[in-house]
């Protein structure tokens, strides 16, 4: 039992989170990245869904819709 002890103690993870700071560091670094992460990974699902939508305007019903969206899109991104 001493020696898995000894080997969890040696163990990386609690390495780095021996000290309070460390830990608290560790915690926003990687809140920062699941946040930034999430934003990059929703702009390009969104912006991707719309080019698709945009694509398909052969279909009566959601073709129009589409292309509404893609107007919108491309009033807002000039400034409109």
């Amino acid at each position: 039992m001493r020696k898995e002890v000894e080997r969890l103690n040696g163990h990386r993870f609690f390495r780095i989170h021996d000290r309070f700071h460390t830990m608290i560091w560790h915690a926003l670094a990687r809140g920062l990245m699941m946040g930034l992460g999430t934003v990059v990974g929703a702009t390009l699902l969104l912006s991707t869904l719309v080019w698709t939508l945009s694509q398909i305007e052969f279909i009566p019903i959601v073709g129009e819709w589409a292309r509404e969206i893609s107007d919108i899109v491309q009033s807002d991104s000039n400034g409109n």
